[in-house]
């Protein structure tokens, strides 16, 4: 299934599902548990028909033996559960009458009875009685509707289904939708940097388990074992859990979540256990109890977020507990990242003195500062925090990077941005440079390069369709309106063709020629192919592939043009000759010559974008890190030292007061300046003398109108 199938796919089962808030009564609330469950059944029938001749053949075999099983053990080990026949998709998609809402339930608790106990209780079971109770033909149109994801679908495509609803529940959800899910590009940062791809994973606020199901997804892009990690999370609201608990089970991942409040509740005993810590726990929050924490180790070795000289019992803001946990929770050689408030890198009072002990202590690595509206429900400004306890012993033992990408972004809507797979990985390859890892930046950019080949192949086959459609759709024009010449049309058709000088801007109809570079023409030959992972080879090669991107750009520019002029006169036809019944039109295959015209710019528009989009990160890299190292780059990234973050900055964590401001074109010359000044003023008189005419017209017409009421 390829990620335009996915996504036609995502929104149509969406459509179906918020149906129910349209037509049902329900809210997303009341929806989100039920709805996943079906999901899960749908997962559960595709992985068990792709395992079930195995567990058949593999019962048969033992039966009557010393090793003999019972087909609920023998599904268990082969495949994680078992799924009895009242729980198989297809059973319960063809159920007649209404009580689909028992057959739901029965099928649910079916499943989880021989679950280990961990996952018991786990699947929703009285829920669908109340959608059903509201309008009974609901829950039937679900299961018909999710019937639509193909039976040969993997867990892949499942989990990311999956995690599509989650995050759609969470936006219906307003504020509240935030409690349980973090946005898929801000956890897949947060997994490139710390790698956890073995050990224990520790999430103390997990939500609906987003953490770990990046991580499983690192650890299979990293072609590690998923049988390698072993997760552990903690959530307060019982829904949630089991929304997490869901997400492990369809994702395959090893691991326990359990229902328990983090201030409170140590269910792991997890004080310097775990290898990996991943969160993003509530802000701000002020109603923790000081007795609660301040006699457990985990909260007070860096010391306690309280007001010097109260004497109630209120810790004064519970940020400083999270990032006490998530220190205090890994062992000696574990790493951390986190989403934490904006306020926390500055915060004062005990805040300050429990920050300035977590710096000295050597464990904090990195600091991010995060874009605005990165989450679905608030626009809180956010950073992110990473702690790294091997890095004592390193040579960055007394080194923070500083990372501010602020205004590294991809705009989703109006309200919302993420950060784009390849701004992720740029991004983490900042990191990996501070961290003295040159062979996995030149590996990216030889990803890149591979990207940008790949897709320059696909170029010259969509031009020379393009240029073809073109020549096909001019010259057809041209015959027909040589065999049409002695029709004749009525006055009014016969003025307008004239006036719009339609037959003589076909005839005289010529193809732009496209602007042209000699440095570009006489370079663009070049082999790119196993271009050796040396940064020397990739800036050479990236020098050519610029050149080629620019030329694709220049010719990209006048095929435009050509068909934007051609489609211009294909209205002009279609608007003004009787062309529905003209036979000769049809004989002349001008009957969808727009769309085949559209189509075949649309397509090599997009050929050529992917070239230059694939040939831009390999740029944003290359021009900020031009000798394959680590350095600092103003407005982006700053490696301080102790003199930096504790003598000049008095142990702030804010990434922006150490990166500085990059100031856009401070490097360009004053005849350059004047003349980018000079064409944008152009610019601004042609586009006043537009509206201006705009102006008359619209006052011209509204006159006329006037009159004719009058």
């Amino acid at each position: 299934m390829t990620n335009q199938q996915l996504k036609e796919l995502e929104d149509k089962l969406w459509a179906s599902a918020n149906a129910m808030r349209a037509h049902g009564g329900l809210k997303a609330s009341d929806y989100a548990v039920p709805v996943l469950g079906l999901i899960f059944l749908k997962f559960a029938e595709n992985k068990y028909s792709q395992h079930e001749s195995v567990i058949l053949e593999t019962y048969n075999k033992e039966k009557g033996t010393r090793m003999e099983r019972t087909i609920q053990q023998v599904a268990l080990s082969k495949c994680g559960f078992y799924l009895p026949d009242n729980a198989r998709y297809d059973y319960l998609l063809k159920l007649a009458g209404n009580k689909r809402a028992e057959a739901l339930r029965d099928a649910m608790k079916g499943i989880e009875k021989y679950q280990d106990a961990k996952f018991q209780d786990v699947l929703p079971t009285e829920a669908y009685f109340d959608i059903e109770k509201k309008k009974d033909d609901i829950l039937p149109e679900l299961l018909k509707s999710f019937s639509d994801i193909p039976k040969d679908a993997s867990g892949d495509i499942f989990g990311k289904i999956y995690e599509y609803f989650l995050g759609k529940f969470a936006m219906s959800e307003g504020q509240k939708g935030g409690e349980f899910f973090t946005p898929t590009s801000v956890v897949r940062f947060i997994v490139e940097v710390i790698e956890p791809y073995k050990g224990k994973i520790y999430d103390p606020a997990c939500g609906s388990g987003g953490m770990f199901v990046q991580s499983a997804d690192f650890i299979a892009h990293q072609g590690h074992d998923l049988n390698d990690i072993y997760v552990y999370g903690q959530e307060y609201m019982g829904e949630t859990v089991r929304l997490a608990k869901m997400n492990l089970l369809v994702h395959n991942l090893r691991g326990e979540i359990t229902e328990a409040n983090s201030y409170d509740s140590d269910p792991y005993d997890g004080y310097g256990k775990f290898d990996y810590v991943m969160a993003n726990p509530p802000f701000n929050v002020k109603s923790v109890k000081e007795s609660t924490v301040k006699g457990d180790k985990r909260f007070y070795e860096y010391g306690l977020p309280k007001n010097k000289g109260k004497k109630d019992d209120k810790i004064s803001d519970a940020n400083y507990l999270w990032i006490s946990l998530f220190a205090t929770s890994l062992n000696n050689n574990g790493r951390a990242g986190f989403v934490m408030a904006n306020s926390a890198s500055d915060a004062r009072h005990a805040e300050y003195d429990m920050r300035k002990n977590i710096v000295d202590s050597g464990i904090v690595d990195c600091m991010v500062s995060m874009p605005t509206n990165m989450f679905l429900t608030v626009t809180l400004p956010a950073t992110l925090w990473f702690f790294d306890k091997q890095k004592v012993n390193t040579n960055r033992k007394d080194k923070i990077l500083f990372l501010d990408a602020r205004n590294v972004y991809n705009q989703i809507d109006r309200a919302h941005r993420e950060w784009t797979t390849e701004q992720q990985q740029n991004l983490a390859t900042i990191v990996r440079l501070y961290r003295g890892e040159t062979n996995r930046y030149l590996e990216l950019i030889d990803t890149y390069i591979k990207k940008v080949n790949e897709a320059e192949t696909n170029v010259t086959p969509a031009k020379e369709a393009l240029e073809l459609q073109l020549e096909t759709t001019i010259k057809s024009l041209r015959t027909y309106i040589k065999e049409t010449k002695d029709v004749k049309r009525t006055p009014a058709k016969t003025k307008t063709l004239k006036e719009t000088d339609f037959f003589n801007m076909v005839e005289g109809f010529t193809k732009t020629k496209p602007e042209t570079n000699e440095l570009v023409l006489n370079n663009l030959a070049h082999a790119i192919e196993n271009t050796p992972l040396e940064n020397e080879a990739q800036l050479e090669v990236a020098t050519h592939l610029n050149w080629s991107v620019t030329q694709n750009k220049l010719d990209a520019i006048a095929l435009k043009q050509d068909a934007n002029k051609l489609l211009e006169l294909y209205k002009i036809a279609d608007k003004n000759l009787k062309l529905s019944s003209d036979k000769i039109w049809s004989n002349q295959n001008l009957v969808k010559a727009d769309k085949n015209l559209e189509e075949a710019l649309q397509n090599y528009v997009e050929v050529t974008e992917q070239a230059a989009y694939w040939g831009s990160n390999i740029n944003w890299l290359q021009t900020r890190f031009p000798e394959a190292k680590y350095e600092d780059v103003v407005g982006l990234c700053k490696m301080a030292d102790k003199t930096d973050y504790v003598e000049e900055q008095d142990y702030s964590l804010n990434a922006g007061r150490y990166v500085g401001v990059e100031i856009e074109g401070d490097d360009i010359s004053e005849e350059e300046f004047k003349n980018i000044i000079s064409k944008q003023n152009d610019e601004l008189n042609t586009l006043n003398k537009k509206s201006f005419d705009l102006e008359e017209l619209i006052e011209l017409n509204l006159n006329n109108l006037i009159n004719e009421l009058g």
